[in-house]
C-alpha cells in the first residue's frame, strides 16, 4: 500500500508539473501578443477560463494577464465588424434607394404641371362636339372601367409598380404585353401626349400620372377620363357613346352594355359592335370576367348579364341628347 501511495503521489506531481509548464508557456505567449498590439485571437470562447489553484482569487491569471481583458478585446473586434457591416449597408441603401429617389424627384419637378388638365379636357370635348363636363359617371360604368383597366385605381399613387414590374418581366421573357398603364397614365396620354409612343413618352405619362393623382380626387379623374376617351364609331366621351350605341344615357346602362362600352377602349375600331359584333361580344365577356375577379359581380350575375341582349340603337340615338354634336360658339 505504501508503494502504491508513493506511485500515485509521483503521478500527480508529474501531471501538476506538466500543467504548470503548459500554463507558463501560454502566459508567455499572451505577454508577447499583448506587447505587439493585443491578443486579438484570444477570446473567452476560444480559450476557456481554467479552473484550479493557479488562478488567483481576483480572477487574475499567473503572470498578470487578466482573462476579462481578452474577453473585452474579443467584444471590441465583434463591435468593429458590426460597425463595418452597418456602414456597408448604409452605403448600399444610399446607392440603391436614396440616389434614385433624388433623381426621380428632380425629374418629377422638371415635368410640366397638370393644373390645366380640366381646361385641356374641356377643349378636347368642345373640339369633338360634346358637352364638358358630361353627366356623372354611373357606378356600373365606373366599376367596369376600373375592373378592366386599372383594378388598383383606389390604392395606387398614379402608377402601378406591380403592373410595371409585370410589363418589364414580360418584355424580358418575350411574353405578350399585358398592359401596365393606370387610368392616370392613360388620361395623361390623352391630354398631354396624344399619338406619342415609346419609352420616353411612357416615362412622361408615368410622371404626369403621379401629378394627376396628387392634384385631383378620384371622382374627377374618372370624370375627365370618361369625357375625353374615344369609344369608336366617331363617339368621344361616355355619354355620346352610350347614346350612340344604345340610345340610352349612361345612368341607364345595363351591366352588359357598360362592359361592352369599356371593352371598346383598347381597340375601338376593331371591336365596334356596329361592324364587328362578335369582337364586341368577346370584349364584353372579358370585362364581365374582370368584374367577377374584382368582386363587383358573382359568376351567376355575370352570366346573366351576358345573356341579355345589347339592344343596339338602330336609329334610336336621335332620341338621346348627348349623342348629338354641340354647335360651336
Amino acid at each position: 500500500m505504501a508503494n502504491l501511495a508513493s506511485v500515485l503521489a509521483g503521478m500527480s506531481d508529474c501531471v501538476l508539473g506538466s500543467c504548470r509548464s503548459s500554463l507558463q508557456l501560454l502566459v508567455g505567449r499572451c505577454r508577447m501578443a499583448w506587447r505587439s498590439g493585443g491578443p486579438t485571437h484570444l477570446t473567452a470562447s476560444a480559450v476557456p477560463v481554467p479552473a484550479g489553484s493557479y488562478v488567483r482569487d481576483n480572477g487574475e491569471f499567473i503572470g498578470g494577464l487578466r482573462w476579462d481583458v481578452a474577453r473585452t478585446l474579443g467584444r471590441g473586434r465583434r463591435a468593429r465588424r458590426l460597425f463595418r457591416r452597418i456602414r456597408r449597408l448604409v452605403v448600399i441603401v444610399i446607392v440603391l434607394v436614396v440616389l434614385p429617389a433624388l433623381v426621380f424627384a428632380e425629374v418629377l419637378l422638371l415635368t410640366p404641371g397638370v393644373g390645366d388638365a380640366p381646361a385641356v379636357a374641356r377643349a378636347m370635348a368642345r373640339a369633338h362636339g360634346v358637352a364638358y363636363p358630361g353627366p356623372p359617371v354611373p357606378q356600373r360604368a365606373a366599376a367596369a372601367l376600373i375592373a378592366a383597366e386599372d383594378h388598383r385605381f383606389y390604392s395606387e399613387p398614379g402608377i402601378d409598380p406591380i403592373a410595371i414590374a409585370g410589363v418589364i418581366a414580360g418584355r424580358i421573357t418575350g411574353r405578350p404585353d399585358q398592359g401596365g398603364a393606370t387610368l392616370y397614365q392613360q388620361l395623361a396620354k390623352m391630354l398631354y401626349t396624344p399619338g406619342r409612343n415609346g419609352v420616353l413618352a411612357e416615362g412622361q405619362q408615368a410622371l404626369l400620372g403621379i401629378k394627376l393623382h396628387f392634384s385631383y380626387p378620384k371622382a374627377e379623374i374618372l370624370q375627365m377620363y370618361a369625357d375625353v376617351a374615344y369609344f369608336g364609331h366617331g363617339y368621344y366621351g361616355l355619354a355620346a357613346a352610350s347614346c350612340g350605341y344604345f340610345g340610352e344615357s349612361p345612368a341607364h346602362l345595363s351591366w352588359g352594355q357598360a362592359a361592352a362600352l369599356v371593352g371598346l377602349l383598347q381597340a375601338p375600331s376593331a371591336d365596334d359592335p356596329m361592324r364587328h359584333f362578335a369582337n364586341a361580344r368577346a370584349r364584353e365577356a372579358h370585362v364581365l370576367d374582370r368584374l367577377v375577379a374584382t368582386g363587383w359581380l358573382t359568376r351567376a350575375q355575370a352570366i346573366d348579364a351576358y345573356r341579355q341582349p345589347l339592344n343596339l340603337a338602330a336609329g334610336r340615338a336621335a332620341r338621346c341628347v348627348a349623342a348629338r354634336p354641340l354647335t360651336s360658339t
